[in-house]
């Protein structure tokens, strides 16, 4: 079950469990830490008492989870879902950890010495901007379906590319994956754009109204982790303080709902390329 953030995803994957009298998979990037809870819309106690979940607050953001060890603990949970189940449910929004259960993890080539620390130099003294640019200009396909405010997403690409000499989105297309022991069924959550928007700001007010000011105050102390770059926290990072977030907080609030529009959107475009390629669309 797939969809952009807000689109309803998580009560159409227990609806769909419930009816097949199964399990659910999390493939979302954010959702498997402990620490992040509002901001990462984790499913409420409620609703993870209706159904089992896996990969949902199994970790410390202290303890990064990277897409290689998820593919390789999912598919060590399938092999034991399938021995007592017909069907599993995998729901999430992450296209790449989706992709990790359909097909599997591209391999990439390792980044040319002194290429890694050059971009984090890059990025500390001419900003986000500047990766933004260089992926442009080295990789339009992939510059449109990225998040262009999380630095590590445009860092790997821009390792990769300049390392092969090509296009990060092209050497992503050209791997061969592994063949996997079941049959992937894609559904898509579809919403019209104005529907996903109101439903995007309603999300937001109501994480604001549940504490997420709180819950990005319980982790400013860890803001330099990667595991915390993502929307909903570092819109308050960008102030020096909590204090400083607070007097702003009207202003935050806007610039989370504005980062998940534009989010949703590159989720769409990402599945809606993914459904009509596997025909499901």
């Amino acid at each position: 079950m797939v969809g952009a953030t807000a689109s309803g995803k998580t009560a159409h994957a227990i609806t769909l469990a419930l009816r097949h009298h199964t399990e659910i998979i999390s493939c979302d990037s954010r959702q498997c830490y402990r620490e992040l809870n509002i901001g990462v819309a984790r499913p409420t106690p409620s609703e993870l008492a209706m159904v089992p979940h896996h990969f949902i607050a199994c970790r410390s953001v202290l303890q990064p989870y990277n897409i290689y060890e998820y593919e390789q603990d999912a598919m060590s949970l399938l092999n034991r879902l399938f021995e007592c189940h017909d069907v599993v449910v995998a729901v999430g929004g992450s296209g790449l950890y989706v992709e990790a259960l359909r097909s599997g993890v591209a391999v990439l080539p390792d980044p040319a010495p002194g290429l890694r620390s050059l971009l984090q130099s890059q990025l500390e003294q001419e900003g986000i901007g500047s990766l933004q640019r260089q992926l442009l200009q080295l990789d339009p396909d992939y510059y449109h379906q990225v998040d262009l405010n999380n630095p590590i997403r445009l860092q790997r690409a821009l390792e990769v590319s300049i390392t092969a000499g090509k296009p990060y989105s092209q050497i992503i297309a050209s791997q061969t994956r592994n063949e996997r022991p079941f049959e992937v069924e894609l559904e898509m959550v579809n919403r019209t754009p104005d529907e996903l928007r109101t439903r995007i700001n309603l999300r937001v007010d109501d994480m604001i109204s549940r504490g997420l000011q709180q819950e990005v105050e319980s982790v400013w102390h860890l803001q330099q982790l990667n595991t915390l770059q993502t929307v909903g926290y570092r819109e308050f990072f960008a102030y020096p303080s909590p204090t400083d977030a607070a007097t702003h907080l009207d202003d935050i609030v806007n610039q989370i709902k504005l980062a998940t529009w534009h989010y949703a959107k590159k989720q769409l475009t990402w599945f809606r390329k993914k459904m009509q390629a596997s025909g499901n669309f």
